[in-house]
């Protein structure tokens, strides 16, 4: 794995970790994925492999794009699906109860709850969904999502780089660290999946946002 990162070139790991941001944002088996984990895992990564600090910058700025376009395109998908969103059966994150928390935050704090969204896993994919089907202003939802998307995913990244960098007398820790992190972050990947396949095999239920 860190022969993969060393000898990657920085566009492969862009498209790799944006991939995987727009999808956890913009896409139900987003529910699934760790998304957190995978930002500090990339900037550990790249700080232990030699990538430049403008190399992670890069990268930071393509993961926020990926965030910020991957809610628009969960939002649209709300908006597309209108007040009655579809659920699952006893689903484990794609149910009622949950669609049901999510509209109750949003109209509670509205553009602040998209914020919030960015640091709850299950809610920051779920949220554009809702936002989009209760019919949050659009330009609202879109400015909340941009300085959501400044916030988390650029910082983690970058938390995780110069954490590193600080130890960098460590390295044996540091790779140690990022063996430990990759193995989890794979792991965490298959589990997902796995629970995402189940997931979608329950029946479906629609749920009616403004009960």
């Amino acid at each position: 794995m860190l022969e993969f990162v060393q000898n990657a070139g920085p566009v492969m790991i862009w498209l790799i970790v944006a991939g995987f941001v727009f999808c956890e944002c913009a896409f139900i088996i987003g529910l699934f994925l760790p998304g957190d984990s995978l930002l500090l895992t990339a900037g550990l990564a790249m700080a232990t492999t030699g990538h430049s600090a403008m190399s992670v910058w890069g990268l930071a700025v393509a993961a926020f794009i990926a965030a910020i376009v991957g809610n628009h395109v969960g939002y649209g998908i709300g908006v597309k699906m209108g007040d009655h969103v579809l659920a699952k059966q006893d689903g484990r994150y794609l149910n009622a109860n949950n669609l049901h928390r999510v509209k109750h935050l949003m109209d509670r704090h509205g553009f602040f709850s998209v914020l919030i969204a960015r640091w709850i896993p299950w809610v920051r994919t779920l949220c554009p969904l809702v936002a989009g089907a209760v019919g949050m202003d659009k330009r609202t939802f879109t400015v909340a999502s941009v300085l959501g998307s400044l916030i988390w995913a650029p910082f983690l990244l970058l938390i995780g780089y110069y954490a590193s960098t600080a130890l960098e007398e460590y390295k044996w820790v540091l790779q140690w660290a990022l063996r430990g992190m990759v193995v989890m972050l794979i792991a965490g990947t298959i589990v997902g999946i796995v629970g995402y396949r189940r997931e979608m095999s329950k029946p479906n239920v629609t749920v009616d946002l403004e009960d």
